[in-house]
């Protein structure tokens, strides 16, 4: 699947799950879709939760939904720091009101509880936050991955390849469908 000029955003903070930011940043790399690391502060170095770093290209108060076309949100404990950063959560918010793809996976969806894009949607997430997208006006579905419009949803690592397939083909359906 090619996505060559596509712009995708990848929200970091500290405590990042390893694998559930670059697994997806990788594969999206392979497709050629251009990646940026999106974190409260530009130019910082985020420790994953084994303290694997990550550098922020931008920060969220200097970016747009204007300036890309899709974002993921990865899980770990980082989705309770991004839920801290109004900016971050802006960016958010503006993706989803502009339905652009927006991923999350494990503890991610938090950061979509702290908006309004759960409303009214069948979503997924670690089960330990089952009750917080139920409470966030989602509907709570027991699968490796769930697309419904333009927000996907997984649960745990082991959803990787289902999760990052379905975000791949949302961004590429945005200009192909």
């Amino acid at each position: 699947m090619n996505l060559t000029n596509r712009r995708v955003a990848v929200l970091l903070e500290q405590q990042y799950q390893e694998l559930e930011v670059w697994y997806p940043v990788y594969r999206l790399k392979e497709a050629g879709a251009a990646v940026t690391f999106v974190a409260p502060e530009a130019g910082k170095t985020y420790a994953s939760k084994l303290g694997y770093p990550a550098k922020s290209d931008v920060a969220a108060k200097d970016v747009a939904a204007t300036d890309f076309d899709a974002i993921l949100i990865p899980g770990g404990f980082c989705p309770d720091y991004i839920r801290r950063s109004e900016a971050m959560l802006t960016l958010v918010r503006d993706m989803d009101a502009a339905k652009k793809p927006t991923a999350a996976i494990c503890h991610g969806p938090w950061v979509l509880c702290s908006t309004n894009a759960l409303r009214g949607r069948n979503a997924t997430a670690f089960y330990a936050i089952k009750d917080d997208v139920i409470n966030a006006g989602a509907t709570w579905v027991d699968a490796e991955v769930v697309v419904d419009g333009h927000i996907i949803t997984s649960r745990k690592p082991d959803d990787l390849p289902a999760f990052t397939v379905a975000f791949m083909k949302a961004i590429f359906g945005m200009t192909h469908a």
